[in-house]
């Protein structure tokens, strides 16, 4: 059997344009440095006002192009039902070890969508259990061996939350904002005739720019990306901070 491929980012969004939105500089500016990084999608996004499923599918996959993913799959969770229960916690740790993350990256812990927190104690409880050995999955049939990734990440969405690092993303913002929209459906598109949301309006996007301009200020950065973690960073010396 060929071996799989070996990641060394894998984020995962609870619906289609997640990742853009929360951490798109982030994953822009790791594949420009050499990693590999992948997305997984929790849902198909189907309760989303605008848009269908398989518009849905064409966008994140043109999205996974203009940042370069290695991967993008999709795991079919009911969006808006979906539960941290052992049908998903194995889903997610399939993947997990499929492609032996040593860096996950997940939903903000707490935001406007509940899906989203949600999302985030899913991933977070998978990346434990997936180090377990007696915890038991299998990828076409073939049992797999156990893998704790070496970090896990939370992004920031919607609401305000204070970043534990931030990831200046400047010279990246402008391939971000193509990646988000490719979700034209989602987001601003003035010939869309479909009802306007939240995040279609246009003023979303300024929202979008303020905030990375928010977050990236206090290390000297046009933009930034935050993130929250929730146990200790470890560094080799005081050199290694920004």
């Amino acid at each position: 059997m060929a071996q799989e491929l070996k990641l060394d980012i894998l984020a995962f969004g609870a619906h289609p344009d997640d990742t853009e939105l929360g951490c798109g500089g982030s994953i822009i500016k790791h594949i420009k440095q050499g990693k590999k990084v992948g997305v997984i999608d929790l849902t198909e996004g189907q309760l989303g006002s605008r848009g269908s499923i398989e518009q849905r599918y064409k966008e994140a996959a043109k999205a996974a192009e203009i940042q370069g993913l290695s991967i993008r799959e999709n795991l079919g969770m009911e969006d808006g039902w979906f539960r941290n229960d052992k049908d998903a916690q194995d889903k997610v740790i399939e993947m997990i070890r499929k492609y032996k993350p040593e860096i996950v990256l997940a939903n903000a812990i707490s935001d406007r969508h509940p899906d989203h927190g949600r999302g985030a104690n899913l991933v977070a409880e998978a990346c434990f259990y997936s180090g377990l050995l007696k915890v038991e999955t299998f990828h076409k049939g073939v049992k797999q061996d156990a893998w704790r990734p070496a970090a896990l990440y939370h992004y920031i969405q919607d609401y305000h939350i204070e970043p534990d690092f931030v990831i200046d993303v400047s010279d990246y913002w402008d391939q971000k904002i193509e990646a988000v929209l490719a979700f034209s459906s989602q987001f601003y598109n003035p010939e869309s005739k479909e009802k306007e949301t939240p995040i279609s309006s246009k003023s979303f996007m300024d929202f979008l720019a303020a905030r990375a301009r928010t977050i990236g200020r206090p290390i000297q950065a046009e933009y930034g990306e935050g993130f929250t973690c929730t146990r200790y960073i470890g560094v080799n010396d005081l050199f290694d901070l920004r």
